[in-house]
């Protein structure tokens, strides 16, 4: 597969998995409008090839399914990506190889990392047009506006690249923007982001941050950007990883920073610290407008793109969206990393429905009593994207966590609300939670639906129903015989049973 773009595209169309648009549409809420009826059905790609206002094409929902996720990682199914979270649990923690295979394991590891490291690319793709000063306008740009309550133009699925200056090290966020002027944005990025830090960094020594944001790049590399887990790893490393090969880079025009050489479009810029505008609100993806925060101020004196550039965008919202499917398939990458930091954890899951971080479910093989509880704390603080999880249900190993008839049985049947329940008051928290009594200080819950053994209860537990081994068996040998094998008894439609999912 191509690594870029217009390759990814390419691969969708190829599998039936995009849908051109030829009809005008505006970036003014329609296109959100038309994205969002897709994603609720798990439809097509988008890609508008004429857009009011504009003279580039605009492609969305690329990554609005898990599969199309799974295409964009060189991958077929999601539990391919658990192979992938064992190379970086692996480079996480390296132990010391106990077997002679576990060293093999180990050097396929460092090889892949070898492989990883990224290129120079001299004469990029991304800088065939090149326009600055007074002729750059931003306003030419297809910036989309998803909702009628958004305060103005956005920026969602660019890469947005500094570094510090102290070391050097480049970091490779995805933030939100937000149009200001024609050759000015806001930046929106919590003050423990990498470019936060930066941006700090270069306060504390009077300098200007200079920044770049890469739109319209591979899939995959914004996969890696998005992915923080705390290895000591650039993002281009994470990226080459992912793909198994390096990502080529380009190097600007105007600042001392580092793009990928495909992208569709660069911005060039800097910032001046202290210089801030009002961000916001806009939709976000706990499903409300958030507020109006004065967030950095950039001021673009340099942009670039390739021929026939196509824009990529996207938009956040109460799931399912985009950014929800790479959470989940981010849930699969995490897995191994997690059950090296925790070592009871079977498994986990981050369900879409509770806004792919809010509330965990975890499955251990339970020893002894307190285990879950010492489970859920563990998790807490395992990875730094958990800090903001409220609740985290632990159930037995034999619970499929991805069948929440199974979790709520195990809730209702296990857990004593007064024995099973703990809450953890003013921790800090979400700034976009407004179900938080206080911005930013909120409480979290763990919830112990395992089986309880002594002395967590002081009775026995009743034993389980299951089926009689012998009689089980003999159905099975004589279902022909009852005339019932043209009957599929595969996945069962919830709605069968009073749900009402559509």
């Amino acid at each position: 597969m191509a690594r870029d773009l217009r390759g990814f595209i390419k691969l969708l169309e190829e599998r039936g998995q995009l849908q051109r648009i030829s009809a005008l549409v505006d970036p003014e809420l329609e296109i959100a409008e038309i994205s969002n009826r897709m994603l609720q059905k798990g439809g097509p790609g988008l890609l508008f090839e004429n857009v009011k206002g504009a003279s580039f094409p605009v492609a969305v929902n690329l990554m609005g399914t898990v599969e199309r996720i799974c295409w964009a990682m060189n991958m077929q199914h999601p539990e391919e990506l658990e192979t992938l979270g064992k190379k970086l649990s692996m480079l996480q923690q390296p132990k010391p190889p106990k077997k002679i295979s576990q060293a093999i394991d180990f050097g396929k590891v460092l090889f892949d990392v070898l492989k990883a490291k990224p290129g120079r690319d001299f004469f990029p793709a991304c800088q065939q047009v090149v326009i600055q000063g007074e002729d750059l306008d931003l306003n030419k740009l297809p910036l989309i506006r998803p909702y009628v309550g958004d305060a103005g133009k956005i920026i969602t699925l660019g890469l947005v690249i500094t570094k510090d200056c102290e070391t050097g090290t480049p970091n490779v966020g995805v933030y939100r923007l937000q149009l200001q002027s024609k050759n000015t944005m806001t930046v929106h990025w919590l003050s423990v982001r990498g470019g936060a830090r930066h941006l700090r960094k270069a306060a504390e020594q009077g300098k200007k941050l200079e920044i770049a944001i890469a739109l319209g790049v591979d899939p995959l590399i914004i996969m890696a950007a998005a992915t923080p887990i705390p290895v000591d790893l650039s993002e281009w490393l994470f990226a080459g990883l992912y793909g198994g090969s390096g990502v080529q880079l380009a190097k600007c025009k105007t600042v001392d920073l580092e793009v990928p050489a495909d992208s569709e479009f660069v911005l060039e810029g800097t910032i001046t610290p202290g210089e801030v505008l009002p961000d916001g609100p806009f939709g976000d993806h706990m499903g409300y407008y958030g507020g109006v925060e004065d967030s950095p101020l950039i001021r673009f004196q340099c942009m670039t793109h390739r021929k026939d550039p196509i824009y990529l965008t996207t938009f956040s919202g109460r799931p399912p969206k985009e950014e929800a499917m790479m959470a989940i398939a981010l849930n699969r990458i995490y897995t191994p990393i997690l059950r090296q930091q925790v070592s009871e954890i079977v498994d986990f899951f981050l369900p879409m429905e509770a806004l792919s971080y809010k509330a965990a479910i975890i499955s251990i093989d339970k020893a002894y009593p307190g285990q879950a509880r010492r489970a859920a704390l563990a998790f807490w603080s395992a990875l730094p994207q958990f800090t903001y999880t409220k609740f985290v249900i632990v159930v037995d190993k034999d619970i499929n966590i991805r069948d929440p008839r199974q979790v709520v049985w195990a809730i209702s049947s296990k857990v004593d609300p007064t024995r099973d329940v703990f809450i953890l008051p003013n921790t800090p928290f979400d700034t976009l939670d407004f179900a938080s009594e206080k911005i930013g200080l909120g409480g979290r819950m763990g919830i112990d639906a395992t089986t309880k053994i002594p002395p967590e209860t002081e009775h026995e537990w009743g034993a389980p129903l299951e089926s009689d081994p012998d009689v089980a068996a003999m159905v099975d040998r004589r279902w022909a015989e009852y005339g019932l094998a043209d009957l599929q008894l595969g996945e069962v439609d919830p709605n069968l049973f009073g749900y009402d999912m559509r």
